[in-house]
């Protein structure tokens, strides 16, 4: 070994030893003959000191330093001067007085330094991205990753869980996104497909009998990104036989509730809370709700059915919806330039007409521009509906159901930020349950499963599954962490009838059907045990129990919003002589194809 301690081990007890430590340069002060750096590894911090008595050639030596270089120092430990201790560090109490130093290694000047005070832009963190993980936060995230995944295996094994892995190359069997493809050398014109997930090879483990399944997996998904996703993601997956849904949420009850004590000091009360998907929609416009704070949905399409008010009552003619928020205490601070802006953002992103406001005086009376089309025994009912005070904002949207849960969802989490209305250091944890079964695609005249074609609909519903699938429920499940989905599941077909039926009214034809999942339609009908499974996205669960907004910050070497590796350069062109190797030939891009 070359060093005998790290840079966060050293204490009063190591006083007057003789140490060896290892590490990278990190703040550098000369003091008039004396040099002061400040030594990093991934442990921490430690002082080392060059003083004069240590001779002229040791101090050059160390006046040539710059940041970022990776040295070796053998020194004695010595207690600091009294009130020169730092007690932000774990080592600040000491400091090394070095006798001999070894430059391990140069480095250039860097682009920026761990220690900065303010962060550069992203893109130049994920093309250095080396440096950017030596920063403190960004080891602590690591650490915590670590944690969090070996807590994972060890709760899972003292359950009976059996770790398998399964193919990363295998069948194109289309989940709801794009696979990445890799073209066969061997068998030309053939094609593998990197895993949107192993949800099939667990379900045939399950089949074969290994009652008890966990996979740390690999996925790969060709979407477009947002902050919380990733075109390569790490996820926790389990699948479990002879269960119904209420063993999967409790065997996951207790892991979070493991994790939350473990990693946070939070203790969680069990069973968590469960909402139905049909009541979340209703209540928050969404099916991963954040409930560390209010701020409800609430329906006035009654009471807007009978005013004067175009708006409102074509809308309600119309067979749809107004529905509208309260935003306590907040007329005063959205003047009504701001509320023109939520008017643009409703309108934007999510294809909203208008946004309807009224607020609330001193008097408890409702005033806005459109106040006067309204009775006062209207507004009052208003105003009773909305439970409104003084001071209150309310906000409606008048709209089609799925119009006026997007854009109040919208607007109430800005809200939840913008109003400070929750503790950012608080964690709510809960289950989204009774998720349809399907989704009607409108521009495909076809419908989509809700969650995935392996999905067993509810007992009760299984009777009237051809005759009228928009009522279906599925026994799906999705836990909801602070208002992010963080993981989700499914109690799982397991005859190959259902299956075959489902199919059907995914609009595959019984060749379709055969040609992608011919393998899973004949394993189901060699004895099928009753399963089923959820994957918990790990990169999610680590962005939330380390409080960070973007998921690029918990992942080692992560890819942009337009799925590049700044620091590879991925992805890169490849020699001709492998695209003929494969047979591939490159055709000119252009606008239809880059889409």
């Amino acid at each position: 070994m070359l060093r005998t301690h790290t840079c966060g081990d050293l204490t009063k007890t190591q006083n007057d030893e003789t140490v060896t430590l290892c590490g990278w340069t990190d703040r550098i002060r000369d003091l008039g003959g004396a040099n002061f750096i400040d030594l990093r590894d991934r442990y921490g911090i430690t002082q080392i000191v060059f003083a004069p008595e240590a001779g002229d050639e040791l101090l050059k030596k160390a006046q040539k330093l710059r940041s970022e270089d990776v040295i070796k120092v053998t020194g004695k430990v010595a207690c600091r001067p009294i009130g020169q201790e730092n007690p932000r560090l774990a080592t600040g109490d000491i400091e090394v007085r070095v006798v001999d130093l070894e430059v391990l290694s140069k480095s250039e000047v860097p682009p920026f330094t761990p220690n900065q005070h303010e962060l550069p832009n992203e893109d130049l963190r994920l093309k250095h991205r080396y440096i950017d993980l030596r920063r403190r936060e960004m080891m602590e995230t690591m650490v915590l990753r670590s944690k969090i995944i070996k807590k994972m295996r060890d709760y899972f094994a003292d359950h009976q869980f059996i770790d398998i892995e399964t193919p990363i190359l295998g069948r194109s069997t289309p989940e709801g996104a794009r696979d990445y493809l890799v073209p066969s050398r061997v068998h030309h014109g053939k094609f593998y497909a990197l895993p949107q997930s192993p949800q099939i090879y667990k379900q045939i483990m399950m089949i074969a009998g290994y009652d008890r399944y966990v996979q740390i997996a690999r996925c790969f998904r060709d979407e477009d990104l947002r902050a919380d996703r990733q075109p390569e993601f790490t996820q926790l997956d389990i699948e479990m036989s002879f269960v119904d849904s209420d063993d999967i949420l409790g065997l996951i009850d207790g892991l979070m509730a493991e994790l939350a004590k473990s990693i946070l000091g939070i203790d969680l009360p069990l069973p968590l809370p469960r909402m139905t998907y049909d009541e979340a929609m209703t209540r928050f416009g969404h099916d991963a709700p954040d409930l560390r704070f209010g701020m409800e949905i609430v329906d006035i399409s009654d009471l807007a059915g009978a005013v004067d008010f175009q708006v409102f009552s074509k809308a309600v003619a119309a067979g749809n919806y107004v529905r509208g928020l309260n935003a306590v205490g907040a007329a005063e601070k959205y003047s009504r330039r701001k509320i023109d802006e939520l008017t643009e953002y409703v309108k934007g992103n999510f294809g909203a007409k208008g946004l309807v406001w009224f607020k609330v005086d001193e008097n408890g009376q409702l005033a806005s521009p459109s106040a006067k089309n309204f009775s006062p025994d209207q507004l009052a009912s208003i105003a009773d509906r909305m439970s409104a005070s003084p001071g209150d904002l309310l906000l409606f949207l008048a709209d089609q159901w799925d119009v006026t849960c997007r854009g109040l969802y919208g607007i109430r989490k800005r809200f939840g930020t913008e109003l400070n209305l929750f503790d950012p250091n608080e964690m709510h944890f809960s289950w989204i349950v009774e998720f349809p079964m399907f989704d009607w695609n409108e521009e495909g005249k076809c419908w989509n499963a809700m969650h995935h074609p392996f999905t067993a609909p509810r007992t009760e519903d299984l009777p009237t599954l051809g005759s009228n699938p928009s009522q279906a429920r599925a026994q799906a499940y999705d836990l909801v962490i602070n208002g992010f989905e963080a993981g989700g599941g499914t109690i799982r077909i397991h005859d190959s009838d259902t299956q075959s039926q489902v199919f059907s009214l995914l609009g595959l034809t019984d060749e379709i059907a055969r040609e992608r999942f011919g393998f899973l339609l004949d394993a189901l009908s060699y004895g099928a045990p009753p399963h089923g499974g959820i994957a918990l996205g790990i990169d999610r669960v680590v962005m939330l129990f380390a409080k960070l907004s973007n998921i690029r910050d918990c992942i080692a070497f992560p890819k942009t919003q337009k799925a590049t590796d700044l620091m590879t350069e991925a992805p890169g062109s490849v020699d001709t002589q492998q695209l003929e190797e494969l047979r591939i030939q490159i055709l000119e891009s252009s606008p239809e194809t880059d889409q």
